[in-house]
């Protein structure tokens, strides 16, 4: 079943097709793993984290013979054959096929998807540990400085998420010291103008923000604690109108543009971005915590406050279920396998792949029972896909 859950989201025709983008030969010497094989075959060792080449491909020897893509008479790859494989794969070849197979997979029933007509989508950073080799330090970099650093080098990934499904839709992986802003500009073309596009406040910048806004998709998202938010408007719900000013703009010239703002006047994209802010408190430990949002739905009519401040909530629970597939799926403070900054990037759009596959099939399956995605459990469903990949499969492909 696993290798069917990956042949359904990841079709071997899209991996073709970027092999022949990337210019990857499909056909191999004898005795050399096909391209499509060593794609399946890296996705695989990202699903079994915790077995080493050779176990994985003797795993999976049998089930692709049913699927027609293994010669019964030929002998499992060993370490070095994978490792030799992987590098004739190359970085880009997944990253070619997560492009050609990321989509929202959400349905129009499916609970949590959707905020009236806007289907919910969220921004989302995280980091992984790479092996410390030299080739891996020069490519990623450390996390801190050089009196307290990480362990281990560190790539930074920053994915565009449907909250409803938590399946990946974009992604750009990058060194631990590029920031998100920055990679957030890369991710901007796959916005589409249906969507409302939620992030928290690690990820603002006026270009940021302003960027995303030009993709005519709405926004809210999460104000930084030292972000200056002057009141234009009070409006009947109690939320307000403010202006985000370029940071460049200062003294008079700023005072003449929000006196302009407050007159009704639109100011140029370029230097201010007319928002609705929603503010509330979110009890914790500390007694409570005021929560504030700037959203481009400057209209009471078209999303209430409390709309917002729920489908803001949907994004801290896809943060929380992306925790917890990394967790599960890749095992707690474990390193990729990977020693050389080509298989690094290489291996992680293999995760992509496999949790893009996994939050596909979790949201197909409460879809049909009619209950929220989140309702069905990360860990029994990879218990699930893991434990028949093995057995014998009569699903066809």
């Amino acid at each position: 079943m696993a290798l069917a859950v990956l042949v359904a989201a990841v079709p071997r025709s899209k991996v073709d097709e970027a092999a022949a983008a990337c210019g990857v030969a499909e056909q191999p010497r004898d005795g050399e793993l096909p391209p499509h094989m060593t794609a399946y075959l890296t996705m695989a060792l990202c699903l079994f984290s915790d077995d080493g080449a050779e176990e994985v491909a003797q795993k999976l020897t049998g089930v692709l013979a049913q699927f027609g893509v293994w010669d019964a008479a030929w002998e499992p790859p060993t370490s070095s054959g994978i490792t030799r494989a992987r590098k004739r794969l190359g970085r880009d070849v997944l990253r070619e096929t997560f492009y050609r197979v990321a989509e929202p997979v959400a349905a129009d029933e499916t609970p949590g998807a959707w905020l009236r007509d806007w289907r919910l989508m969220a921004i989302d950073g995280f980091e992984v540990d790479v092996p410390d080799s030299a080739e891996n330090a020069a490519e990623f970099g450390y996390a801190g400085n050089d009196r307290s650093r990480s362990a281990f080098p560190r790539a930074r990934v920053v994915a565009v998420v449907e909250c409803g499904s938590h399946a990946l839709i974009d992604a750009e992986v990058g060194p631990w010291n590029r920031s998100e802003e920055t990679m957030v500009a890369a991710l901007l073309p796959s916005v589409s103008a249906d969507w409302l596009l939620l992030a928290d406040r690690g990820l603002y910048s006026f270009a940021a923000f302003g960027a995303a806004a030009q993709t005519g998709a709405a926004l809210c998202w999460r104000a930084p604690t030292q972000l200056s938010l002057p009141v234009l408007k009070v409006l009947p719900d109690g939320t307000y109108l403010s202006a985000l000013v370029d940071p460049g703009l200062r003294g008079r010239e700023r005072e003449e543009l929000l006196q302009a703002a407050r007159s009704g006047a639109k100011p140029d994209p370029a230097a201010a971005h007319v928002v609705r802010v929603v503010e509330y408190d979110v009890p914790d430990h500390d007694g409570g915590e005021l929560v504030c949002l700037i959203t481009t739905v400057t209209d009471p009519e078209a999303a209430t406050a409390a709309e917002l401040a729920a489908a803001h909530h949907r994004r801290w629970e896809e943060e929380a279920a992306n925790r917890q597939v990394k967790t599960v799926l890749h095992g707690p403070g474990r390193v990729l396998r990977s020693k050389s900054p080509d298989l690094v990037h290489q291996e992680i759009w293999a995760h992509l792949l496999v949790r893009h596959a996994i939050n596909s099939l979790i949201c197909q399956a409460a879809t049909g029972a009619g209950i929220d995605p989140d309702r069905i459990g990360v860990p029994r469903t990879l218990n699930i896909v893991r434990r028949t990949a093995t057995g014998a499969v009569a699903f066809p492909t």
